[in-house]
């Protein structure tokens, strides 16, 4: 009997220790080969096979293993559900769960999407732009955006700074004056042009012909590693590294209510996992940069490194441009008065 006793009193005072404040008891783990207890499906904007989609994968892998098995993301490839530019919309409806992808393809929407994706110029390291989103207010408001639009914004992650082949010397800003470089339609379009070079617009699958026949002399693509996989260098015997003039930054992200859903640890989890996700991208990146350029230096590619004064220069004109697009909307003026507060922190402004 008195055994018996002290079995009922140990097992209500642990059932007491494991309840939330709210009376619930937080979810467990699931058995040895049950189902989780969460499915979500995620896409994202990278190609299957790609270093950046294996990352990814990477990722939701962990947050598998971190939540013994409660979580489980499946990683869609760009396009499996929807395009590429419609994910926002698919996640907020529910036909997507969650997404990994990039602000900047859902300027159409908000202004401030253009702020969020990138300050051209702005920051030297990926690590500096990390820190403003995680100490500066950019996950804050990042949050503040995507909340109109019924998903939730976990956190960021960023592919490295992206370099210029060219082929001409590029060394300072005085160098741009005249240059045939592509460049996508956007603030990166406008700064160039502002500072006297010549972009044009052309589809992707038309950068590399076009930069051997010389209809433009350079072009704006990805960070070195990528252009090396598409064998830039081969054509363009110079290229700015490392990169300065652009640093696009992605999102994870998830439908509102699949996010209110989840338990507390398990919130706190994917929080964590994404910064990691952030360190990992940036690292792997940087990897892929750092072999590219052993590769194509001893074949004969000059890599050129803006000094600090060009670099700054090219800021100064670019926060001049970033605050004619912080005009059109009441988000995106928060966010450029955000950015550039924090690189006045930094130096980066006067």
């Amino acid at each position: 009997m008195l055994l018996a006793l002290l079995a009922a009193l140990m097992f209500g005072a642990c059932h007491k220790a494991g309840e939330q404040k709210d009376g619930k008891t937080p979810a467990t783990a699931p058995a040895p080969g049950a189902p989780a207890l969460f499915k979500w499906k995620m896409q994202s904007l990278w190609q299957a096979g790609s270093i950046n989609h294996k990352v990814f994968e990477r990722f939701c892998k962990r947050v598998f293993d971190a939540t013994g098995g409660r979580l489980e993301i499946s990683p869609l490839p760009v396009g499996a559900v929807v395009a590429y530019n419609e994910t926002l919309e698919a996640v907020g409806s529910g036909v997507l769960d969650g997404q990994q992808s990039g602000p900047g393809y859902f300027a159409g929407k908000d202004p401030g999407f253009v702020m969020l994706s990138e300050f051209p110029g702005g920051y030297e390291t990926p690590w500096q732009m990390q820190a403003w989103f995680e100490y500066g207010g950019g996950r804050e408001l990042a949050r503040e955006l995507y909340a109109k639009f019924n998903v939730f914004y976990i956190g960021s992650s960023w592919h490295g700074m992206e370099s210029i082949p060219s082929k001409r010397a590029l060394r300072g800003v005085d160098d741009l004056k005249g240059l045939k470089i592509r460049i996508p339609e956007g603030p990166n379009q406008e700064i160039f042009k502002e500072l006297g070079a010549a972009p044009v617009n052309i589809p992707g699958s038309e950068v590399y012909t076009s930069l051997d026949r010389g209809v433009i002399d350079a072009t704006d693509w990805g960070t070195l590693g990528m252009n090396v996989d598409l064998g830039y260098q081969k054509i363009a015997p110079y290229q700015i590294f490392p990169g300065f003039h652009s640093l696009p930054m992605s999102d994870v992200a998830v439908n509102m209510d699949r996010w209110k859903e989840l338990p507390a640890d398990i919130q706190t989890i994917l929080e964590v996992a994404v910064r990691d996700f952030a360190r990992d991208m940036i690292e792997q990146m940087s990897l892929a940069d750092a072999e590219a350029a052993r590769k194509i230096t001893a074949e004969g590619t000059k890599l050129l490194n803006w000094d600090a004064a060009e670099r700054r220069k090219f800021r100064v004109v670019a926060a001049h441009v970033m605050e004619g697009v912080a005009q059109r909307g009441p988000m995106a003026r928060k966010i450029y008065d955000s950015h550039v507060a924090f690189m006045k922190r930094l130096g980066l402004l006067d």
